[in-house]
C-alpha cells in the first residue's frame, strides 16, 4: 500500500456528503486517482433534503461571529474556515455556474434556493476530473490490511494510498448517517465521543388539553432563554413550534446544544419563554394591571397585548390559577414563563448531531488519525456541531477539503498509508 508514481497513487474516500465530495475534489485537482464509496444508491442524499425548504449554503456575517458558532471548538472550525472562507465557499459556488444571494437574515441560497442543481454541477465536475463512484458499498472495516467493503456482489476488498472517511454524524440514518462507524474506529484504538441529537426538538409533559388544541400551532416572535452548563445565560429571538410531544424550530435548535447539555447533566432542563420581546417588562406589567372592567383576564390579555391562541394556552398550561389571577405574577411569566424540557427527541430525527472522532487524536487541521497514519477523516463525523444557518455546510466544506489537502500532503510526502497494522 504504498505510493509509487503519482500517476498511480489512489485515494479512497468513504461517505458521498459534502465533506467527502470536497475532499475528493481537493485528491483529484491534485492529480491522484480517486475512488469514492458510498452505502447509498446515490451520494448527497442529506444534502438535498437540506434544500427542500430552500438551500441555505452558507452566512454573510463576519468571521469572527460565524466562528463564534462554534462554540468550544470555534479554535478548530476556524482553521478550516481560513483554509475555505464563506465568501470563497460562495465564490466555489459561483465556478459551478450558480449564482447565489443573501437574505434577509444574512443567509446565503442559490439563487433558485434548490441543492439538485448544484449537486449535478458538482458530480459533472468531479466525473470529467476521473473521480469514480461506487455506490451500495458499505463500509465494514478493515481486513488483511485492506479497506472492506459490502457490496451487492459480496464482500470486496480495497487498498488505497490515502483515505478520506466522511461517513456523516448519526441522524437521518436512512439517508447514509448512521453512525455504525463508531465500533470499527473505536476497535483501533480512535477515541468517539458519543454521539448525541443536536438541531434537535425536545419533549415535555404536556397535558392533553393542552395538547390536542395546540400542537403544529407556532409561536411567532417569541424569545427563548436558558443557562448552560457553565451558568452562562443565553437569550435567542425567533419562533418555534408546539408539537404533541413538546417543541421544535429554528429558535430552539439553535439553543439545543445547551438544552441537551442540561439535561445530560441534570436530567432535565428549564427555559423560560418571553411571550412578548418587543414589550419590555414595564409595558407588559402597566397593561396587565390596567383596569378590565368586566372583561376576562384572557379578553383582557388579547385587547391589551395581542396574547391569544396558543400564547394564552401556554399561560394558562403552565401557571396556577392562583399565578394567573395575580397581575404580578401574570406580567413576570409573559416575560419569562418557564418550561421543563425532559429529553431530546431521538437523534435520528435530529437534523444534525453532536459528538463524534475527537480532535485531540488529530493531527490537525488536516483531520489525520494518529493511531492510523494515512486515514483522515472529516465533517460531521467529528466532535464539533452547529446550529443551522449555513454554518454545518461551511464547516462541512472546509473540513472535506483540509482532509482532502492533508491526504494529497500526505501522498507527496511520500509517505505510505496504512489504514491497518500489520498482522492485524
Amino acid at each position: 500500500m504504498s505510493p509509487t508514481h503519482e500517476s498511480t497513487r489512489r485515494a479512497i474516500v468513504i461517505g458521498g456528503g459534502p465533506a467527502g465530495l470536497m475532499a475528493a475534489e481537493v485528491l483529484s485537482a491534485g492529480g491522484v486517482q480517486v475512488d469514492l464509496y458510498d452505502a447509498m444508491p446515490s451520494v448527497g442524499r442529506k444534502f438535498l433534503l437540506a434544500g427542500k425548504g430552500g438551500m441555505n449554503i452558507t452566512h454573510s456575517e463576519d468571521i469572527g461571529a460565524f466562528a463564534g458558532r462554534y462554540g468550544k471548538r470555534r479554535a478548530e472550525v476556524g482553521r478550516w474556515l481560513a483554509g475555505f472562507t464563506p465568501q470563497q465557499v460562495r465564490e466555489w459556488i459561483h465556478g459551478l455556474g450558480i449564482d447565489t444571494f443573501v437574505g434577509s437574515s444574512g443567509r446565503v441560497f442559490p439563487t433558485d434556493m434548490k441543492a439538485a442543481p448544484l449537486l449535478r454541477a458538482w458530480l459533472h465536475r468531479l466525473r470529467e476530473a476521473g473521480v469514480r463512484f461506487h455506490m451500495r458499498h458499505r463500509w465494514l472495516g478493515w481486513r488483511d490490511g485492506a479497506l472492506l467493503f459490502a457490496t451487492p456482489d459480496g464482500e470486496r476488498l480495497e487498498a488505497a494510498d490515502a483515505v478520506v472517511l466522511a461517513l456523516g454524524g448519526a441522524s437521518w440514518a436512512r439517508l447514509g448517517s448512521d453512525g455504525a462507524w463508531v465500533p470499527l474506529l473505536e476497535e483501533r484504538g480512535v477515541e468517539v465521543a458519543p454521539l448525541v441529537p443536536m438541531n434537535c426538538g425536545f419533549d415535555t409533559a404536556w397535558s392533553e388539553h393542552f395538547s390536542s388544541r395546540h400542537a403544529g400551532a407556532p409561536l411567532t416572535t417569541v424569545a427563548l432563554a436558558v443557562e448552560d452548563v457553565d451558568g452562562q445565560r443565553l437569550y435567542r429571538k425567533g419562533q418555534f413550534v408546539v408539537t404533541a410531544s413538546g417543541i421544535e424550530g429554528s429558535l430552539v435548535y439553535a439553543l439545543s446544544g445547551a438544552i441537551r447539555d442540561r439535561i445530560l447533566r441534570d436530567g432535565r432542563a428549564t427555559v423560560w419563554i418571553d411571550l412578548l420581546p418587543d414589550h419590555d417588562a414595564g409595558r407588559v406589567a402597566a397593561e396587565v394591571m390596567r383596569p378590565r372592567g368586566a372583561r376576562s383576564m384572557s379578553s383582557h390579555l388579547q385587547s391589551r397585548l395581542g396574547i391569544k391562541g396558543v400564547k394564552s394556552g401556554l399561560l394558562h398550561e403552565a401557571l396556577s390559577k392562583e399565578d394567573y389571577a395575580d397581575p404580578v405574577r401574570l406580567a413576570q411569566a409573559i416575560k419569562a414563563l418557564p418550561l421543563t424540557l425532559e429529553r431530546p427527541r431521538p437523534i435520528d430525527e435530529a437534523i444534525s448531531s453532536g459528538g463524534g472522532v475527537r480532535f485531540e487524536v488529530l493531527d490537525a487541521p488536516a483531520g489525520m488519525l494518529r493511531a492510523l497514519p494515512g486515514v483522515f477523516a472529516a465533517g460531521e463525523m467529528l466532535d464539533w456541531e452547529a446550529p443551522t444557518g449555513g454554518y454545518l455546510l461551511t464547516a462541512c466544506f472546509g473540513s472535506g477539503r483540509a482532509a482532502g489537502q492533508g491526504a494529497l500532503d500526505w501522498l507527496r510526502r511520500g509517505a505510505a498509508a496504512a489504514p491497518l497494522s500489520p498482522g492485524s
